[in-house]
């Protein structure tokens, strides 16, 4: 009787080791799953390591140097968004009724890192733009 339960004990470890191993003894599917969403890009982590220092954590801005990005008017034109932040922008620029004359410098993005940080800044600070996508990106950067 007892080897018959230490043979059960034995299977049943045995069993429950196996369904916890690596990816490959899983589904098809589950591993890319998993993997796509640790590599995607975050879009916030993005504006903090790139945007905040200028239009703030708030998306407020600097007043008289550095334009809100929180409910802009200026983002209702997703191709200069895009284009903006690629290509960067000096001189006078109208946001929310206010002029400023200043300078955003081009960033070093990727297509994914731009369309990603642009979707949080139109899913947050007061904004209800739509996805910017890859895709977008890429348009704007070969017309451009």
């Amino acid at each position: 009787m007892k080897k018959i339960y230490l043979a059960g004990v034995t299977i049943a470890a045995t069993l429950f080791l196996y369904s916890c191993g690596s990816n490959e003894s899983k589904p098809a599917g589950t591993a890319a799953t998993t993997e796509t969403k640790t590599t995607a890009v975050n879009g916030e982590t993005v504006y903090l390591k790139t945007c905040v220092a200028c239009h703030q954590a708030d998306g407020g801005g600097i007043s008289g140097s550095f334009p809100p990005l929180a409910k802009s008017d200026y983002l209702a034109d997703k191709e200069r968004a895009i284009l903006q932040v690629i290509k960067g922008k000096s001189g006078e620029m109208v946001v929310n009724g206010t002029t400023y004359n200043g300078a955003m410098p081009p960033q070093p993005l990727n297509d994914e890192e731009v369309a990603a940080v642009l979707t949080y800044v139109y899913s947050s600070f007061g904004n209800t733009g739509t996805p910017v996508t890859v895709a977008e990106v890429k348009a704007v950067r070969e017309k451009n």
